[in-house]
């Protein structure tokens, strides 16, 4: 850093009476300051990166190394100027993982993006002449350094190499250096991409599994809703609940008057094989095609229903035994008449009388058992259980 006890105008003359004593160092004109706006945003800038503190990487050990080959320099670095302090990210030739930025030649460095700083004798120049790092260890003399500059212009750091002695670069050193800043930037920059893609991923991440725990929270609630509405989704007959309670009231009513009723179930023959075929939405398709038939063939008074959106039901009051033959035969053919849906659409049906002593579950058991039966003898048949 500049020594504040000397005015800026006579720093400027003391660099130039210098020269006669130390004839090939350069005069180098007064650096811009930078303002506390560009140099927040250069710290950041610097910050979204988050390369402070973090570990060492081939990639920017190699450039150190070329850097020190190619300068004949005993040290090279890749340094980055936060707040208040120096922080190598790569380093030859020395110890320290860091210095005070007060003592930081790459401090000055920065503040003149465009060029290479070179102090060619430090001892000789005011700027450094009393730096710790130049009275003591590790003795600079040589310096310059090239800023690492990211897209946008800000200058985080530099590469720079350094010696002991005093000494100054060539053309090709200074076009090398210069080459392999732009190349660290191109690190820099690859590193942040690398980084907002995790990011980015990690986001994608966590809203994948907010949608999951919303899809988990939609079914449940769906499911609840379906639970309490009557209908079901595909077809609009009775759903299972809205079934079981009839039931149950119509045998009920049974047990009363020792009147008849009658139960019909009837599923579409191989129908997990049509939704494999020819896909879920032709499957609810066939289902509503084939609950029209089903509404068609029913009295006014019939109960219908449709059983997990896969089984019809048909409660049949006041129904002896060739009643619901017939009207299990009419239904069989009425919906073998519909048009195909990819194929042609059969139904296997069961049927079973309720008896004055039947509970909801004896008759439902029954007639599951005759449209099972029907389905295992080929289907597009109807059983009737025994009483």
């Amino acid at each position: 850093m500049f020594d504040p006890a000397v005015p800026e105008e006579a720093r400027h003359d003391r660099l130039a009476s210098n020269v006669g004593g130390f004839e090939s160092t350069r005069l180098e004109p007064l650096m811009p300051a930078m303002t506390v706006d560009d140099e927040t945003r250069r710290l950041e800038v610097l910050q979204s990166y988050h390369l402070i503190d973090t570990a060492p990487e081939p990639a920017f050990d190699d450039i150190v190394n070329m850097a020190s080959l190619m300068c004949g320099t005993p040290i090279a670095l890749v340094s980055l100027i936060t707040e208040d302090r120096q922080w190598f990210k790569a380093r030859v030739g020395l110890d320290q993982m860091e210095t005070p930025r007060d003592q930081a030649f790459c401090a000055h460095a920065i503040r003149n993006p465009s060029a290479i700083m070179e102090v060619r004798d430090a001892s000789k120049d005011p700027r450094f002449m009393h730096n710790p790092l130049v009275v003591g260890e590790p003795g600079i003399r040589f310096y310059a350094g090239a800023p690492l500059l990211t897209p946008s212009g800000a200058a985080l750091g530099t590469v720079c190499v350094i010696d002991r002695v005093p000494r100054q670069l060539t053309p090709s050193m200074a076009q090398g250096l210069q080459a392999l800043a732009r190349q660290v930037g191109e690190l820099l920059a690859l590193r942040r991409a690398n980084s907002d893609l995790e990011t980015l991923n990690q986001s994608v991440m966590e809203m994948q599994v907010e949608l999951e725990h919303y899809q988990v929270k939609l079914e449940g609630e769906n499911a609840e809703l379906a639970q309490s509405s009557p209908v079901d989704p595909v077809t609009g007959l009775n759903n299972q609940r809205a079934f079981e309670r009839a039931l149950g009231e119509e045998l009920l009513r049974v047990e009363g008057t020792q009147s008849r009723l009658a139960l019909l179930l009837a599923e579409i023959d191989h129908l997990g094989v049509f939704a494999r075929d020819f896909g879920a939405v032709a499957k609810d398709d066939a289902l509503r095609r084939v609950a029209k038939v089903v509404k068609a063939q029913a009295r006014g008074y019939d109960t219908l229903a449709c059983l997990d959106s896969r089984r019809f039901a048909m409660l049949l009051p006041g129904t002896d035994d060739s009643e619901m033959a017939a009207m299990a035969a009419r239904l069989r053919r009425a919906v073998s008449f519909l048009p195909p849906l990819g194929r042609g659409l059969r139904v296997s049906i069961g049927a079973a009388v309720a008896r004055p002593i039947d509970a909801p579950l004896d008759v439902m058991q029954r007639a599951t058992s005759a449209v099972e039966q029907a389905m295992e003898q080929g289907g597009n048949q109807v059983v009737v259980a025994s009483a």
